[in-house]
């Protein structure tokens, strides 16, 4: 028997239905959710004038939402955002669109949904303020019907304010970045965020499901409905079904409670990850008058002061990555596809957890979580009332916190995939005894509103005398950042406590480049504000061996993690590169080197290392290149898994094998470089299980062009990322190319981003040409909602053929 008296959620609001025209959807559903981010006027500077009818937008942009243009400006050393943010400008922006809403639609209910707006955000309709919001990644919605002009035109504007530098951390992104919705319902509808679903027993046979509805009446006049809710499986077939009835006062809200009873409930986890959907339609004399989605994910989850981590009774490891919510080349623009190539490449390394850092994410992240199966740490906050930078949210605590909380609680709670609430990153206030007070006011106002979760915050401080977050006694879990070397003591430290490293490692690689000899670790700097002494090109050596002074290596905090059955699992800083925070480096370097794959999408070896620890399929990674000065004496790692020996050979002549010993990660060989090609073999019981070589690449020859998919979709949204590389005449990479590579892109599609992964890149995002790194580029392509084949010519203009790729617009 299964029974759980904790757990479950699911999302709120389904994703937005897509619509490629600007008329309103005449559907059978009585709630209508329009695509509203198409034919916005934009303009960088202050016109306070803007939101009035008469004010001219000729010459301003027309452009699609998402939208940053933070990432469309020149890299200046003198940038107001500093280092933090990638020197990438900043400033103030307005946003116009001119749409007209049916003069039938007059009696229903319209509100406009923005997922996220950074920041200082001012939304005005016809000329009337709704309101503002400071919060850059909170969602939010305003209600438009009383101030709509039916049948005729009206005018949507929104200011957003981020001149106030530095006011992050990391790079933020300017403007409305995530998407925006109108939405069309009756006056009696449920409420924005209005479901909450939970699994309060689950068993073998069955589940009980128990969901909150606050059903909302937007009219002058008291009205009685039926309230109708059915579950849904993968399949579409309705398994279960609960009516109710019910009256509701004139201009008010009204909360009504539905149990279900699921039976033989199939289990979301993170290798099946099932979600049922339940659809609540609301009936008013027999009319339809709501319909709202929420889905829904069976599990149940414990953590354990001894066992650690537990997904539905099976001890599990929580083996996760930190990631901010930039999208490397595309910058805060939060596309679906861009977040999902992320999410592949986290889960096909062996992820199963995503730590939202340090912020809340997008509606879509949160969904491809549940879909894809990664457990998610939320987190609300980087900084309460004692500031980190000097314009940051520190300011906005007062006034903003517990709304923004609230507002963070009752949109993500229904997802299966959340299951810890984070109040807190590196907060200064553990330090002093106004921690105590601040950590209890938000534990409660988290618990008031979710008691199926427990709460955490990631702590620096370790030493419980020093730590007065710790000591309020508000936290469920225990979350500490780095210090690896301290967990052994922690069952005797914080005795009786559930704990997880909520932040770790901190390492440092550039992709593709190697120093030798790799068989040393170093710290860099040793300490804080010692003196620089990096690579003069601003590159690291990919080689797991440069950690930050208050971090460790990837294979140090590996090492002492899976020993620990106590601790939950851990979270990488990061699974990736993102824009800003290139410690230890000053300019020109304006991104980071954290990350486990680059900030164009490619790998990093260390990558292989994971994915020979965190998966079962079989693993065979060598590096680096085999390109090298004649007699170079050069370190070859070998990354494997599922076999018991490796041997290495060098133009056919075997170097010896080699087997991990004790808690080996890796093996290595030291040699002289000669052309050729080296080879590693696996094997098990004396059985290959895998091979692979590594040749000497001759002169280039042609461009390579790969694309991660052969179809894009019609819908101006759908992206291509297409990997461009310079190869011999055999189809070897160039390792060490770094031709300037031009793109010409015609038919549906168009260029949106250029990047190489190289972290002190200062050429533009946005251009139409990019240098290769260590051999590679990605180039970025977009619909644009032209059914017409996309051409991209690639050239380099040195006397290296052109390379066309076609791509079939569906």
């Amino acid at each position: 028997m299964i029974k759980h008296k904790n757990i479950l959620q699911n999302t709120l609001i389904a994703l937005a239905i897509l619509l490629t025209t600007t008329s309103f959807a005449q559907g059978k559903k009585a709630r209508i959710i329009e695509d509203f981010n198409k034919n916005w006027n934009f303009k960088l500077g202050d016109y306070p004038s803007a939101p009035q009818k008469d004010f001219s937008t000729a010459d301003w942009r027309t452009l699609q939402l998402p939208h940053d243009w933070s990432i469309e400006g020149t890299f200046d050393k003198d940038s107001k955002t500093k280092q933090a943010q990638g020197f990438l400008p900043a400033g103030k922006g307005w946003y116009r669109k001119t749409f007209t809403v049916p003069a039938s639609f007059k009696s229903k209910t319209i509100s406009v949904e923005f997922d996220g707006v950074f920041k200082n955000s001012e939304v005005f309709i016809n000329g009337h303020s709704l309101g503002i919001r400071p919060n850059g990644y909170i969602s939010f919605s305003y209600d438009l019907s009383q101030f709509l002009n039916f049948g005729q035109p009206n005018i949507i504007a929104v200011k957003v304010d981020n001149d106030a530098q530095p006011n992050s951390r990391w790079y933020t992104g300017s403007g409305i970045y995530r998407n925006v919705r109108l939405v069309i319902s009756e006056k009696l509808h449920v409420a924005e965020w209005g479901t909450f679903v939970t699994t309060p027993e689950i068993y073998k046979e069955k589940a009980l499901v128990h969901l909150e509805v606050e059903v909302k009446n937007d009219s002058d006049r008291e009205k009685e409905f039926i309230l109708v809710s059915t579950i849904f499986d993968k399949n579409n077939d309705d398994v279960a079904e609960v009516q109710a009835t019910g009256k509701i006062a004139a201009n008010s809200s009204s909360k009504k409670i539905q149990d279900f009873t699921l039976k033989k409930p199939k289990l979301w986890d993170t290798e099946n990850p099932y979600l049922y959907k339940i659809i609540t339609k609301i009936y008013e004399k027999g009319e339809l008058a709501d319909n709202y989605e929420t889905p829904l994910g069976v599990r149940f989850f414990d953590f354990d002061a001894e066992k650690g981590f537990s997904l539905n009774g099976k001890p599990t490891k929580i083996l996760g990555v930190c990631l901010h919510h930039d999208n490397g080349a595309l910058g805060a623009v939060e596309n679906i596809h861009a977040l999902k190539r992320k999410l592949v490449l986290m889960k096909e390394m062996g992820v199963n957890a995503i730590r939202m850092s340090h912020n809340p994410h997008s509606l879509e992240m949160m969904q491809l979580c549940d879909e894809m199966g990664f457990i998610v740490q939320d987190e609300a906050f980087d900084v309460w009332k004692k500031k980190k930078v000097t314009n940051d949210y520190h300011k906005d605590w007062d006034a903003w916190h517990k709304k923004d909380l609230e507002d963070f609680i009752k949109r993500d709670r229904n997802h299966p995939s959340v299951m810890m609430w984070s109040i807190g990153n590196e907060i200064r206030e553990q330090f002093d005894s106004t921690g105590i007070a601040i950590t209890k006011e938000l534990a409660k106002i988290v618990k008031s509103l979710d008691i199926t979760r427990p709460v955490t915050s990631a702590l620096t401080e370790n030493v419980i005398e020093k730590n007065f977050i710790y000591q309020s006694g508000a936290l469920d879990l225990l979350g500490f950042n780095y210090k690896h070397e301290d967990y052994k003591d922690f069952p005797t430290r914080f005795k009786g406590q559930k704990i997880i490293a909520s932040e770790s490692v901190s390492a440092l690689e550039t992709r593709g480049h190697y120093d030798f000899p790799a068989d040393g670790i170093k710290a860099w700097p040793p300490k804080h504000g010692a003196p620089f002494d990096g690579n003069a090109d601003w590159t690291v050596s990919a080689f797991d061996q440069v950690k930050s002074y208050w971090g460790a290596t990837h294979e140090e905090n590996w090492k002492t993690i899976k020993k620990q059955d106590f601790m939950a699992g851990t979270f990488i800083w990061t699974g990736f590169d993102y824009i800003g925070e290139p410690d230890p480096y000053p300019y020109p370097a304006r991104s980071s080197y954290f990350g486990i794959v680059d900030l164009a999408g490619f790998p990093k070896d260390v990558y292989y290392m994971y994915q020979s620890e965190w998966t079962i399929k079989p693993v065979l990674h060598i590096f680096p290149h085999w390109n090298w000065a004649k007699d170079q004496e050069v370190d070859v790692w070998a990354y494997y898994n599922n076999a018991d020996e490796v041997e290495l050979f060098l133009n056919g002549k075997s170097l010896g094998k080699k087997s991990k010993q004790n808690d080996d990660l890796h093996i290595s060989w030291r040699i002289k470089f000669e052309p050729g090609t080296i080879k590693a073999i696996s094997r098990k019981n004396g059985k290959v299980v895998l091979e692979k070589e590594i040749h000497t690449a001759g002169d280039a020859a042609k461009i390579d062009l790969s694309a991660d998919k052969k179809v894009i979709k019609n819908d101006t949204y759908d992206l291509v990322y297409v990997t461009v590389s310079i190869t011999d005449a055999a189809g070897n990479l160039l390792p060490t190319a770094n031709d300037l590579i031009n793109f010409e892109v015609s038919g549906g599609g168009k260029l949106v981003g250029v990047d190489n992964g190289y972290q002190a890149n200062l050429d533009s995002f946005k251009a139409s040409s990019c240098k290769l790194f260590n051999g590679k580029c990605i180039a970025i392509i977009q619909s644009i909602g032209k059914r017409e084949t996309i051409k991209i010519k690639a050239s380099t203009g040195n006397g290296i053929p052109d390379a066309v790729l076609e791509l079939k617009v569906d």
